[in-house]
């Protein structure tokens, strides 16, 4: 029973420090900082993206993206769920997954579109 207390003690404290940047307080993040984060969009972990350091390859190269997605909902509705458009992808889910927020999803297509 102590054990279980316990754990469920962890599992409290990890899921606070989780939420901890959507306290009252806390400094909002700008759109790259979504993007680039690892806290957040973490998109150069797979993207090579104009203005990032050390960009991955395992995805397409995120470049003249207004001409790509002329609609910008449609970028925005693929970085949400890109198996929407293709059931394979590797791409995680980031709207259906609640990985970011609406908002964060906001600011990640904003930054992307202006590349």
């Amino acid at each position: 029973m102590k054990k279980t207390i316990s754990s469920i003690s962890a599992v409290v404290t990890l899921a606070t420090l989780f939420m901890m940047p959507t306290q009252a307080g806390a400094k909002e993040m700008t759109d790259e900082e979504v993007t680039f984060g690892r806290k957040a969009g973490n998109c150069l972990a797979c993207h090579m993206i104009p203005g990032g350091n050390l960009p991955g390859n395992i995805g397409p190269p995120l470049l003249a993206m207004k001409a790509r997605y002329p609609d910008k909902a449609t970028l925005k509705a693929q970085i949400s769920d890109a198996t929407v458009r293709n059931p394979d992808s590797i791409m995680p889910p980031f709207g259906k997954h609640g990985i970011l927020t609406d908002k964060q999803l906001d600011q990640v297509t904003n930054y992307i579109y202006s590349k």
